[in-house]
């Protein structure tokens, strides 16, 4: 009956250091099944960083590519300002004609242009010119340009330079005449003309005058 009794005990025993076993690795499962689901949450929040991160970069790269176009705007603006022009213009210009240099029922006058400006400056081509009455309307023809290469030329304060106006004298050919009261003088590369007075008496209007380019000096 000892015997009986000390058996169960032992099966009771038994079973319930196995129960408790079974509760034990119930419980380190559970605890083991979490960590995976910690370490996605871990793996979700790096994944949002990275995101942010690239966003950041994009952005600033697109800022880099903006500022570089405006570097490119203010080159091109620096490459205007260093271009500036040593043409001689109008307004920097005063123009008069010189004496007339007749031959073979010819007449020949210097156009001159003197730099009265401050600064030097440069003249390069023909001239435009037309003979104007005294309300403004031309006379005749505009000039003929000669053969000849133009030169630039560098005009100092002070300095001048001229080109050379030929025409056939209407009393001696018997051309169309006309006698104008004033003679515009273009620069090169220029829209607004200088005026002088012409006191040289009548020209031909049914046939143009030659021009030269401009040369150093004032013909004289």
């Amino acid at each position: 009956m000892a015997i009986f009794l000390t058996a169960r005990r032992v099966v009771s025993a038994l079973g319930a250091v196995a129960a408790l076993s079974l509760l034990t690795a119930c419980n380190d499962g559970q605890g083991t099944a979490s960590a995976p689901k910690t370490a996605s949450e871990s793996g979700q929040q790096a994944s949002g960083d990275d995101s942010s991160t690239a966003d950041t970069t994009t952005n600033t790269g697109a800022t880099s590519t903006g500022t570089g176009a405006s570097k490119g705007s203010g080159g091109t603006s620096v490459s205007g300002g260093g271009a500036t022009s040593t043409r001689c213009t109008a307004s920097e210009l005063r123009g008069n004609v010189g004496e007339n240099n007749p031959g073979a029922g010819q007449e020949n006058f210097p156009l001159v242009v003197t730099n009265f400006s401050g600064r030097t400056c440069t003249i390069d081509g023909y001239p435009g010119v037309a003979f104007v009455d005294g309300s403004g309307k031309q006379l005749g023809p505009d000039p003929k340009r000669g053969s000849g290469s133009p030169t630039k030329i560098t005009l100092a304060p002070g300095k001048s330079a001229w080109a050379g106006l030929s025409f056939g004298n209407p009393e001696v050919s018997g051309a169309s005449k006309a006698t104008p009261t004033g003679i515009l003088i273009t620069p090169p590369d220029e829209k607004v003309s200088l005026k002088v007075d012409w006191t040289a008496g009548a020209v031909p209007v049914s046939a143009a005058a030659t021009l030269t380019a401009f040369q150093a000096g004032t013909g004289a």
